[in-house]
């Protein structure tokens, strides 16, 4: 057996020994905003906690064990870690996406992004050949998130990774829904894992953060210096809500994995629904990619339902279990409309054009129990299909 700790392990212990001043087990939360040097322009390790923080460099060295990589950086969001990593890039610099992203991703690259000189091309990431012909000889980054928000398309991060490769272009991947406890995008080829912490990492739906990964030193380098000169870092407090929550991260996803396999299959069968959207289902169109580069399916679904946006929303306000939110990857289960939610920021044409129309709803399954949850479900589910 490998001598390398395994996730259960990692997520407990990485970065986390004992407090050596008074040998506290969990690392104690440093409010201090300023830290005291034995001689001018000379500190022991910190100055500033924007500069760097005590409990904020726990996280960063558990998340980048969790990744399996060498250097983790924590944001306030996964907006601020994404906004960091654009300014990496000049202008008239280009970044290849895959056309399925996350609403902020869409609104960050194709509008903020642009005033800064950076242009993006959006493609399906779900093809490797087609995404390394959207590389351009400007191109110095390719954006991928795998599974995607909100229609869990796969992309083959390896595959793609050496089309990257080959062409000098760092690879970013978005493992947000994955989370590490599912998916290393950095041991199938990414130069630089995204997350939103927000969400899997963190677990119980009470801070907001985003953190970056990567073994590449230059890189690394390069985001300490912005993340300091940026500023976008998260608060000790929230630093220490995420080290909570990213101890139960395995058993957690277990779970989530565990339950959302079971309604999917349920909802397969169900009348009301058009279509159902889950990696682990055979009828999945990347199924099999799901099954090598992941370690289960996730916990997220998403289902068309027959009658469209009149369904939808009676689907959607007719929930008990699932609460009517945003975000995902917490305790609780949750329910959304991404055409009026988290993807209104997309051009309805184009959301239609990738997938995602208004009888398009996502459901975050939580923890709850299974039986009730698909009895949440299936009550929802009759009065959307009344509306039929």
């Amino acid at each position: 057996m490998s001598s390398q700790p395994l996730l259960e392990t990692l997520a407990i212990h990485a970065g986390q020994e004992p407090d050596p001043v008074h040998g506290a087990v969990m690392p104690p939360i440093t409010l201090s905003t300023t830290f005291a040097q034995p001689e001018p322009g000379k500190p022991l390790r910190f100055d500033y906690s924007r500069s760097g923080n005590p409990t904020r460099a726990v996280l960063e060295a558990c998340l980048a064990a969790l990744e399996r990589a060498s250097f983790g950086f924590a944001f306030a969001s996964g907006c601020a870690a994404a906004t960091t990593l654009l300014h990496t890039l000049r202008p008239g610099d280009h970044v290849v996406c895959g056309d399925d992203v996350y609403g902020g991703t869409y609104r960050l690259l194709q509008h903020a992004a642009t005033a800064l000189g950076i242009r993006t091309t959006t493609v399906d990431a779900t093809d490797p050949a087609a995404f390394a012909a959207a590389l351009r000889p400007e191109t110095k980054l390719a954006w991928i998130e795998s599974p995607t928000n909100p229609l869990l398309k796969l992309a083959d991060v390896a595959a793609i990774a050496r089309y990257t490769a080959e062409r000098g272009v760092r690879l970013v991947v978005d493992n947000t829904f994955a989370s590490p406890a599912l998916q290393n995008p950095i041991e199938l080829g990414a130069d630089v894992v995204l997350h939103s912490t927000t969400k899997y990492i963190n677990g119980h739906s009470d801070v907001v953060g985003g953190a970056l990964v990567t073994r590449d030193p230059q890189l690394a380098e390069r985001l300490r210096f912005l993340q300091n000169a940026l500023g976008a870092v998260p608060s000790p407090f929230d630093c220490y809500l995420v080290l909570r929550g990213v101890k139960t991260l395995p058993v957690r996803m277990q779970r989530h994995v565990e339950t959302a396999s079971e309604l999917a299959r349920r909802l397969e069968e169900h009348p009301a629904v058009e279509r159902v959207l889950y990696p682990g289902l055979r009828s999945h169109p990347q199924h099999e990619l799901a099954r090598t580069q992941m370690r289960g399916g996730g916990g997220i679904i998403s289902i068309v339902l027959r009658g469209g946006e009149p369904a939808a929303r009676r689907f959607l306000t007719s929930l008990r279990w699932f609460a009517l939110a945003e975000s995902l990857g917490g305790v609780e289960s949750l329910a959304e409309h991404p055409a009026l939610m988290t993807h209104a920021s997309i051009p309805k044409d184009k959301r239609e054009a990738i997938g995602i129309g208004d009888g398009l709803v996502r459901l975050s399954v939580g923890l709850e129990h299974v039986h009730d949850l698909w009895a949440d479900l299936e009550q929802a589910l009759s009065k959307a299909r009344a509306e039929t």
